[in-house]
């Protein structure tokens, strides 16, 4: 192969675009807030692959899969496969930031977070529960002034009468001594309506809690970008 087919066939790196359009230069002068989402990535990729610069990479990744929010979801496969030359390392550092991100969302909020309506709940578990790709069931534990104490997960898959066991749905706690409990599923397809099994379900843990003196703050469905309280609805048995 000759130099100049070596050139041809070399990945275009950041060096390769003009010092003010560099994403790596933008972000330390003047901060990552004023970055897209394809000049992030660019960052994390550091190169692109053949016939794309690291950030048309960037955007390519982000029209295919949807942006953000899609590529989220995606397995390490489906990334490889999206784009010609991209390979493992570059595929580990996107599904290793990307689920650093989810971790931080999940973490940081729940610090001391205290749930005084649903919209607190929907902010500490959105973030995280929106992007499940499988149906899962979480027991926020709450102190008597409805502090956060902890975040549980219980149950995946599609959620009925016949597999929630309301012992253990309560189990966590009371063995941390809560006071209140919040529950929390979500809806895979992005639809946070609630089906007549989610409001049988809620009227059973709400019932096993008045007999257990741990009062049931709500139950929150969660969609895509959206969600919907069963308490605020009137559903599932809330006084």
């Amino acid at each position: 192969m000759s130099s100049q087919d070596e050139q041809e066939y070399r990945p275009l790196m950041m060096r390769d675009l003009p010092f003010d359009e560099r994403p790596r230069e933008r972000l330390l002068q003047h901060g990552p807030g004023v970055l897209s989402d394809a000049e992030l990535l660019a960052i994390l990729l550091r190169t692109g692959v053949r016939g794309m610069n690291v950030v048309a990479l960037s955007q390519h990744l982000l029209v295919h899969f949807g942006g953000l929010l899609g590529l989220s979801r995606a397995d390490a496969l489906d990334i490889q496969q999206s784009a010609k030359g991209l390979g493992p390392a570059k595929t580990a550092q996107l599904l290793a930031a990307l689920e650093i991100g989810r971790r931080l969302a999940r973490l940081t909020p729940e610090a001391r977070a205290k749930i005084g309506s649903p919209e607190d709940a929907a902010r500490l578990l959105m973030p995280d529960m929106m992007h499940l790709t499988q149906e899962v069931m979480r027991v926020v534990l709450l102190d008597t002034k409805n502090t956060v104490m902890a975040v549980k997960t219980l149950y995946k898959g599609s959620l009925n009468a016949s597999v929630v066991r309301v012992a253990e749905v309560f189990r966590d706690a009371i063995r941390a001594n809560a006071a209140a409990i919040l529950i929390a599923h979500n809806h895979p397809s992005g639809d946070p309506t609630p089906s007549p099994e989610d409001v049988r379900v809620t009227q059973s843990i709400v019932e096993a809690g008045r007999l257990l003196d741990i009062k049931v703050l709500d139950h929150l469905v969660i969609g895509q970008n959206r969600w919907v309280s069963l308490r605020e609805r009137g559903l599932g048995g809330f006084i």
